[in-house]
């Protein structure tokens, strides 16, 4: 039985027509309502019955139970692995029976059965990602073209939902906390870089050791509102799923808000 694990994957399904038969605006919020349950995937009128037939008895599961299911699948996946003969490849080093990674510049160990080992918190939405690199991680190295999220190979359908949750919500917070970005080098080890892409800031963090990613941020200029936009290397689904690098970001857009919600804003 197939089960939904993120929005994304709901709205790769659906025609993009928003044609509101469901009685949802768009196309897009009828794939939340779906995730959130409050939808039954069949009332798209569009879905062929093999797709109806795959997930309409999902059971409507929460979002942190499905994340919960996801997080199991990946931990006996990792206890089929080698992580001393892996750690290369994902860019980590193995000690003490565990793989251990750098996470936004901290370290990390995952020991055989998947359980974490760290000073930082791994809540399950930020260790779903973790480990789903240490599965899918290649040895194919960065190439230093950054791209936007919608034009990664599976980027594309879940662009509008990525910009949304994660462009949008940092560049709320980059504009109403002007030492944003002192916070994000100081905290989270990240560099800021030559600009990129004639913006005003641009800095690298690195979620994962091999999935690097680029903020550029345009301050306001006279009636020209700010703007952001965040950059892959073109590299990022050979080393995490499409819906985990949509995770890194969405993910990082909260932390960061969290940030500002500690300085009172």
């Amino acid at each position: 039985m197939a089960i939904f694990n993120n929005v994304m994957e709901i709205f790769k399904l659906l025609n993009k027509s928003n044609c509101r038969q469901c009685l949802e605006p768009t196309c897009l919020a009828f794939a939340g309502a779906v995730f959130k349950g409050q939808k039954s995937i069949e009332e798209c009128p569009f879905l062929s019955a093999d797709i109806v037939g795959q997930f309409k008895n999902t059971g409507h599961k929460a979002p942190d139970q499905r994340v919960s299911e996801v997080t199991e699948r990946l931990k006996t996946e990792i206890s089929a692995l080698d992580l001393a003969s892996k750690a290369a490849i994902v860019g980590g080093r193995f000690s003490e029976g565990r793989l251990i990674i750098k996470v936004l510049g901290k370290d990390v160990g995952i020991d055989s059965q998947g359980n974490f080992f760290s000073d930082i918190h791994a809540n399950p939405r930020v260790a779903v990602p973790v480990l789903d690199y240490i599965v899918k991680a290649s040895d194919k190295p960065l190439s230093g073209n950054w791209v936007p999220f919608r034009e990664l190979p599976g980027g594309k359908p879940g662009n509008a939902l990525f910009v949304k949750q994660s462009e949008l919500r940092m560049k709320k917070v980059a504009d109403t906390y002007p030492e944003f970005f002192e916070d994000l080098i100081r905290l989270f080890n990240g560099k800021a870089v030559e600009k990129h892409y004639q913006s005003d800031i641009s800095l690298v963090l690195h979620p994962l050791p091999k999935v690097p990613l680029l903020i550029c941020y345009w301050l306001p200029e006279d009636s020209i509102e700010s703007d952001m936009h965040l950059f892959f290397d073109s590299t990022a689904e050979d080393h995490l799923s499409i819906e985990s690098v949509f995770a890194v970001g969405t993910g990082l857009a909260r932390m960061f808000e969290k940030i500002a919600l500690r300085h009172g804003l």
